[in-house]
């Protein structure tokens, strides 16, 4: 945790609070710690799906569906615009959210759209050593990166041809403890 102002942090349950936090012990100010926001996509041309080959920690070298961690005052398409851009130096059209994705173990929140490509043109930026279209049945599923990534690619499988649908969250009894 960054101090910009040298507060001297203890971790205690504030007054009217039900959990330990950091507070300061000169002034009482609470740095509140929140979950992270990861937004992605899966991304579709046709029937395949865009998938890139992670070049960074962790899970280097597995497959993953173009995301990343949601930057300060951008919104959640936003993001999930620039993660492609970044991982894919793809343009994509966002068409729905797909899925709502809760890790509490690395207190996560993953955002995850439905979108297709704007064009064809797609290259491995600087986090992917590569990055490809598979038809379905040739997806890598032993060398995804994330569980979170499977439940992606079943959950849009699932509502191929469908505009309208709600979004999904974590499989029954998954709670992406990985």
């Amino acid at each position: 945790m960054q101090n910009p102002r040298n507060y001297r942090f203890s971790r205690l349950v504030p007054e009217g609070d039900n959990r330990e936090r950091h507070v300061c012990g000169d002034c009482g100010w609470i740095h509140y710690v929140n979950p992270k926001i990861v937004v992605g996509a899966v991304v579709t041309q046709g029937e395949q799906i865009l998938l890139c080959r992670r070049a960074i920690e962790p899970r280097q070298s597995f497959w993953t569906i173009p995301a990343g961690f949601m930057e300060e005052r951008e919104t959640s398409e936003a993001g999930a615009m620039r993660e492609v851009k970044e991982e894919a130096c793809a343009d994509i059209h966002i068409n729905a959210l797909l899925a709502v994705y809760n890790i509490p173990r690395i207190s996560q929140v993953q955002l995850i759209y439905r979108a297709t490509l704007a064009s064809p043109d797609y290259s491995a930026g600087p986090e992917s050593l590569e990055v490809k279209l598979f038809n379905w049945d040739d997806i890598p599923w032993d060398d995804l990166a994330f569980p979170s990534v499977h439940w992606a690619l079943q959950h849009h499988r699932s509502v191929i041809g469908r505009d309208g649908f709600p979004a999904f969250s974590n499989p029954p009894g998954e709670f992406g403890n990985y």
